[in-house]
């Protein structure tokens, strides 16, 4: 297809701000292996490899009520510190590509977390770009949400201390 007419791609952004350290919100939600546990939406997170800042994984969704079970290996390289994360699909399954940068900004109420994500979904997907924008703009306030939960439970129960360097 010519590029010139080909759709831009969708994006989404999402932010929330964690009341805990940075060091905490950090380690917390780039443990890509705990992540089952940080998130609802994850039955399993597999490491494939690690190589400095960079992890390659395969995710795995929660079964369908069909018992269809979504699964893909993204890879993610951290830069602490620059406070980013840029991560991509390696299996892309019903996207032509998907590209998250997630940002952490350190502010007067505590660490503002960002996602965004560029994707297009592939001609024969099940849903088009518009609808998996609204897909991944209502689950990630949920996600978020549970996040912020979680690693706010942990600062008050001094896992802060554990984790700082």
């Amino acid at each position: 297809m010519n590029e010139q007419l080909r759709p831009a791609a969708a994006r989404t952004g999402n932010s929330i701000v964690i009341d805990a350290p940075f060091d905490l919100v950090w380690e917390m939600t780039n443990d890509v292996a705990n992540w089952p546990n940080l998130f609802s939406e994850y039955a399993s997170a597999e490491i494939l490899e690690r190589h400095g800042d960079t992890v390659r994984f395969r995710l795995a969704l929660h079964p369908e009520a069909d018992g269809k079970v979504w699964s893909w290996v993204s890879e993610r390289v951290m830069d602490r510190a620059g406070r980013t994360v840029r991560a991509h699909r390696v299996e892309t399954g019903p996207f032509a590509f998907m590209n998250i940068n997630w940002t952490y900004v350190e502010t007067g109420a505590g660490v503002e977390m960002r996602w965004e994500q560029e994707f297009r979904m592939k001609p024969d997907a099940p849903v088009d770009d518009a609808a998996m924008t609204e897909r991944i703009n209502r689950n990630s306030k949920i996600q978020l949400a549970l996040i912020k939960q979680r690693v706010e439970a942990a600062a008050r129960a001094g896992a802060g201390a554990v984790v700082a360097r």
